[in-house]
């Protein structure tokens, strides 16, 4: 009966989302006090769940996700992205560009949110396109294959960062993990999918191309580079560097401290504040209302993902997620599988990724807390690929695509749906050939 009353809880959360359009946060309030009422929560602590479900998860992440936004803004808007775009395009040549635009998509992807990222790089390809007279779609897929990648896989994005907290992850750990899936996958889904696609139609419109920032006016490359990056180099050398020394002195504790991943969004901000913002001669003030303007920007993931908290404590306090690991343990499916199919179909179902990850997270999180089988950092990346599973109709990332390049949907679903479903699937087969060998 329990397992039932999920189930409907699920759907009403897809209609909610999908057929009544309403705000995801709202329809995960309203899906989790239609969860507690049914699996028996006393009415009085049904309040009471949701705001712990709401705190938990808010005061883990908020500090990474707002850092986050504010990182990639002022990488977008000091030119640090055009300039990196810049340096790799004229280094690979027209020849080999699209492993540009891929390498370019992957750096930019890793500050930058989806949306953001999206609207920033597609006309930078559209400017490529039309500059070299190269088939729109055959030329900018490999970049937004990468885009998407580094928003299902990498910290400090939303829908990985929530998953490490729900998991108790190690976030270092996982972005390790997450580079060695996220190679492959935006090869296959990028450059040699793309092979397929070189006939389709594509005529984007002139609007979009972007208005270039003057070169004279732009970072240098170095400072481009070192300060996006700056938080995948800060977490990966902390990591690496607290896996060899296992010792409790000064020197590893304050490495530790450094190495913290809202310790490192602090770092990376003020370093960024300085080389992007007050070396490139802008105010303080200027830098600040970037910053403001950022977290305006992802305030509504935020909430979304909160949201999902309230859902996850209401079947944590009901206990039903204690049933779901039993009847997993009594079934022959490996749960990284489970935890994969899960979110693919939620994913197929809303649309939303995030929204499917956190879902299938708060979900399957007792059984991966309690199983210490179960390696949580891969879980992190089993549900993150299957989050990105065939984008459609009911994903705005798939109209974004559509309305961009200026195709129709069955073009749309050739290209972008099944580079989405190749990385998902890729993603899949990376988590368990790392399983047989961590």
């Amino acid at each position: 009966m329990a397992l039932l009353t999920i189930l409907f809880c699920i759907i009403l959360l897809v209609i909610l989302v999908s057929w009544a359009k309403v705000n995801p946060f709202l329809a995960f309030l309203i899906v989790s006090i239609a969860a507690g009422l049914l699996l028996g929560i006393p009415l009085d602590k049904i309040t009471g769940s949701v705001q712990k479900g709401l705190g938990e998860t808010l005061k883990s992440i908020t500090i990474i996700i707002c850092l986050g936004a504010m990182l990639g803004k002022l990488v977008a808007e000091s030119g640090a992205a055009q300039k990196i775009a810049d340096v790799l395009v004229n280094a690979f040549g027209v020849k080999h560009i699209q492993w540009a635009l891929l390498i370019v998509g992957f750096i930019i992807g890793i500050p930058l949110f989806y949306n953001t990222g999206f609207v920033l790089v597609v006309p930078l390809i559209f400017s490529v396109t039309y500059k070299y007279k190269l088939p729109a779609v055959y030329t900018g897929l490999p970049m937004l294959a990468a885009l998407s990648v580094t928003h299902g896989f990498l910290p400090p994005h939303p829908g990985p960062s929530a998953l490490i907290v729900i998991f108790h992850a190690n976030m270092g750990i996982t972005l390790i993990y997450g580079f060695m899936l996220a190679i492959p996958a935006v090869i296959l889904a990028g450059p040699i999918f793309a092979l397929t696609l070189k006939n389709i139609p594509s005529h984007p419109l002139e609007t979009f191309v972007a208005k270039e920032v003057p070169a004279e006016k732009l970072p240098g490359a170095a400072n481009s580079f070192l300060t996006a990056l700056l938080p995948v180099i800060l977490l990966m050398a902390t990591t690496i560097y607290l896996n060899l020394d296992h010792s409790t002195g000064t020197t590893h504790t304050v490495i530790a401290f450094i190495g913290d991943a809202p310790i490192v969004m602090l770092i990376s901000i003020l370093v960024a504040t300085y080389t992007l913002g007050v070396k490139q001669g802008q105010s303080i003030k200027h830098i600040s209302d970037i910053c403001g303007d950022a977290v305006k920007d992802i305030s509504l993931i935020l909430l979304i993902i909160a949201g999902s908290g309230a859902f996850k404590q209401v079947l944590t306090d009901s206990g039903v997620n204690k049933q779901i690991t039993d009847l997993f343990q009594t079934l022959n499916l490996q749960p990284l599988v489970m935890g994969w199919l899960m979110a693919a179909i939620i994913r197929i179902s809303l649309g939303s990724a995030t929204v499917a990850g956190l879902t299938a997270a708060g979900i399957l999180s007792s059984m991966v807390i309690h199983d210490h089988t179960i390696n949580p950092n891969l879980m992190v990346l089993s549900i993150g690929a299957g989050s990105l599973a065939f984008s459609h109709v009911n994903d705005g990332g798939f109209w974004l695509f559509k309305e961009y390049f200026n195709l129709s949907i069955k073009d749309t679903i050739r290209s972008w749906s099944l580079m989405e479903t190749v990385v998902s699937v890729v993603g899949l087969g990376g988590v368990l050939v790392l399983n047989m060998i961590v």
